[in-house]
């Protein structure tokens, strides 16, 4: 990363472990799961209370119905855990890992009712967060011949962004910045306040300092050269076409990072990449990744019925 005086600049997105990158990462997960059954099982599930005796065990299969990237393991684990500390979660893979259809992702064993109650929000999770972990890999697949890593954005679901996050990373992408707290990124509409590009980052370094990493976004050649003038450390190409971004990375020439986003897709994801860009930022990730098919089969299970069921 570039230098200011003695000081190195802290860029707003790095690769990490899948786990442990993103800090308060269980604990959150633990909120969540909680919020999600309060939201399903409420004050009980009714069916299973009918149909199930409490004494009932049994064990489940948790099945992958389509090839996919697995992410959320360790947070459907929790949902199960959360309604019977003695379910026994056993995982047949592990997360970041690409398994085919017809896969056992993980078996579930013991208290034949909590696993039911359990099962819905856990396969939410799971085929949420392992949908975007399958989807980001396929952009990581595209661009693998180029230098570019693929990014997050902050387009994800409200609340929910440390997991999504952690499932790009399962997937092999990077994270942009987690928030507008722990980056500077000066969009368009920044710049109009500002009155110019220049004046942005000169303001930014007069309230923080040149230690911050500045990133802009820029939409045209011209913006490229204020941006480069500015001293930017990051240079945003948004919407720029791929001939354009090839011009934009040869006049950078290394004086700052440069990130291509905005209508970046599967089918032209390598041509981005192709352009010599160190990052590509892709909100699809996480606003429209499809949730992979997963299923979950009670494989054995011993305990008697209520009468009359």
């Amino acid at each position: 990363m570039k230098t200011k005086g003695n000081k190195t600049k802290i860029p707003c997105f790095m690769p990490g472990a899948i786990r442990g990158a993103a800090t308060g990462l269980d604990k959150y997960a633990d909120i969540i799961v909680k919020a999600a059954l309060a939201e399903d099982v409420g004050t009980g599930d009714i069916t299973t209370a009918a149909v199930v005796s409490p004494d009932a065990v049994g064990k489940a299969e948790l099945i992958a119905k389509e090839n996919m990237v697995v992410a959320g393991l360790f947070v459907a684990e929790k949902v199960f855990e959360r309604l019977d500390k003695s379910v026994v979660f056993k995982a047949g893979c592990n997360d970041g890992e690409a398994i085919k259809k017809g896969s056992v992702i993980a078996t579930v064993s013991g208290s034949l009712s909590a696993m039911l109650s359990a099962e819905r929000v856990a396969l939410n999770f799971l085929q949420r967060l392992s949908g975007i972990a399958t989807l980001t890999n396929a952009f990581v697949k595209e661009t693998w011949s180029a230098r570019a890593r693929i990014l997050d954005t902050r387009k994800t679901t409200p609340c929910l962004r440390i997991l999504e996050r952690y499932a790009v990373r399962a997937g092999g992408g990077c994270n942009h910045r987690f928030g507008l707290f722990d980056c500077i990124l000066i969009k368009d509409n920044h710049i109009k306040a500002a009155g110019g590009i220049g004046q942005a980052v000169s303001m930014v370094n007069k309230k923080y300092g040149e230690s911050a990493a500045i990133e802009v976004e820029v939409t045209a050649m011209e913006e490229v050269r204020q941006a480069i003038e500015a001293g930017a450390d990051i240079i945003m190409l948004d919407n720029m076409a791929p001939s354009q971004m090839k011009k934009a990375v040869k006049l950078i020439g290394g004086l700052a990072l440069t990130e291509a986003s905005g209508g970046i897709t599967l089918k032209n994801a390598g041509i981005a990449a192709a352009s010599g860009v160190d990052f590509i930022s892709i909100g699809g990730l996480t606003h429209s990744a499809r949730a992979v098919d997963i299923s979950m089969e009670v494989v054995s299970y011993a305990g008697k019925r209520k009468r009359g069921t």
